[in-house]
C-alpha cells in the first residue's frame, strides 16, 4: 500500500460487550425499524468518538497510534453513564455523563498529541461524550427512554477507519490500545 493513500480515520473509545449488547437490544426495542430515511447503526459502528481526523495519509498511521497510546497510558478507569437522548439534524445519540472528567482528560491528551503531529485541529465546542445510535434524513423527534445501562467502562481505545458505502459508513478497528497502559 502507498504511504500517500488517504484513509478516513477517527479515534474512539470502544464499548465493552455488555454495554454493546444492552444498546443493541435498546435500539431494537425503541428505534423505528424500516422507517423511510432512518438507519439504525450496526453494533460494530457503536462507539464514543474521541477525535475525528478525516482523510489522513496512511504514512501518518504509526504516529497517530503513538499519540493514542501516549494518551491512554496510565489513564484511570473511565466511567460513563447515559443521561439523555438527543437529536441533531442528522443523528440521534445517547449523551453520556463523564462525572469525573476522565474521558474528557483522555480526549484532551489525545488532541494535544494529534495536533503536534499536524493531523488534527481541535473544535471550538466542548467535547460531548456520546454514542450515535441512529442516522436519519429528517429528524424523527423521538423521545425514547434511556437504555438500561448503569455504567459503561471502556477498556480500550481505537484508531478506526471509516469506509463510506452506499448503505452508510462502515467502521473497522485499525489499531487498538488498552486504557491505563
Amino acid at each position: 500500500m502507498d504511504g500517500d493513500e488517504r484513509l478516513r480515520l477517527f479515534c474512539a473509545l470502544l464499548l465493552p460487550p455488555g454495554a454493546l449488547d444492552a444498546l443493541v437490544a435498546w435500539q431494537e426495542r425503541v428505534l423505528p425499524k424500516g422507517a423511510e430515511g432512518v438507519r439504525i447503526l450496526a453494533p460494530q459502528n457503536l462507539h464514543v468518538t474521541l477525535a475525528f481526523l478525516g482523510a489522513v495519509r496512511r504514512a501518518e498511521v504509526p504516529g497517530i497510534r503513538g499519540a493514542l497510546e501516549e494518551a491512554a497510558e496510565g489513564a484511570p478507569a473511565i466511567v460513563l453513564s447515559p443521561v439523555g437522548y438527543r437529536e441533531t439534524r442528522s443523528v440521534g445519540m445517547i449523551e453520556l455523563s463523564d462525572r469525573e472528567g476522565r474521558a474528557e482528560a483522555l480526549a484532551l491528551r489525545l488532541w494535544d498529541g494529534l495536533e503536534r503531529l499536524g493531523v488534527y485541529e481541535r473544535e471550538e465546542r466542548r467535547w460531548l461524550p456520546h454514542v450515535t445510535v441512529v442516522r436519519f434524513k429528517e429528524r424523527p423527534r423521538l423521545e425514547p427512554a434511556l437504555p438500561p445501562l448503569d455504567r459503561v467502562v471502556p477498556s480500550d481505545a481505537a484508531l478506526m477507519i471509516s469506509r463510506l458505502r452506499p448503505s452508510g459508513a462502515q467502521y473497522e478497528v485499525l489499531e487498538s490500545v488498552s486504557l491505563g497502559g
